[in-house]
């Protein structure tokens, strides 16, 4: 992958804060990215948190979904297009190891890119955790949740019509 120096995840995304969930570009490449973010009350996931200071595993599909968006905006980037609007399909066995991500855990978001074809994509997700509740005894990250996603890239026309519909 490559790892020069990135800008913030927000320059690839079509989202505004607090929507922006991923505080870290990573790596960047033809088939994938990786990114992050730490489970923090004073990071961008803190309106998502409970009462512990933990994140519900179910935003784990949001962060890969968001991992993916980051991928696909860098490379509109390098053609000298702005990031489109994408859309999730789908997840297909979304596993999660825990109930929450602990307050204080730093995620690493993996995507891998299976198939794509004009409009439509699949990757293989997971997220790592070096959570020191979290990590095996060799100190390493260990994965707490993957899953396989599927997109879809609409074309402009395509979204104005879809969005007009949800308008009415």
């Amino acid at each position: 992958m490559t790892t020069t120096a990135f800008l913030a995840a927000e320059h690839y995304l079509p989202h505004a804060a607090p929507m922006v969930l991923i505080e870290k570009v990573l790596a960047v490449s033809e088939q994938g990215a990786s990114c992050q973010v730490r489970v923090s009350a004073d990071g961008v996931l803190a309106p998502f948190l409970d009462a512990q200071g933990q994140l519900p595993a179910w935003f784990a599909m949001e962060l890969m979904a968001q991992t993916v968006g980051v991928w696909n905006g860098w490379h509109a980037g390098q053609r000298g297009s702005a990031p489109r609007l994408g859309m999730l399909l789908g997840g297909r066995g979304l596993s999660c190891s825990q109930a929450a991500f602990p307050a204080d855990a730093l995620l690493t978001i993996s995507v891998n890119m299976v198939l794509q074809d004009e409009k439509l994509a699949s990757f293989e997700c997971a997220i790592s955790s070096e959570d020191s509740s979290q990590t095996s005894d060799q100190g390493r990250e260990i994965i707490v949740a993957h899953a396989r996603l599927n997109t879809y890239q609409p074309e402009p026309e395509e979204l104005k019509k879809l969005m007009q519909g949800i308008s009415k």
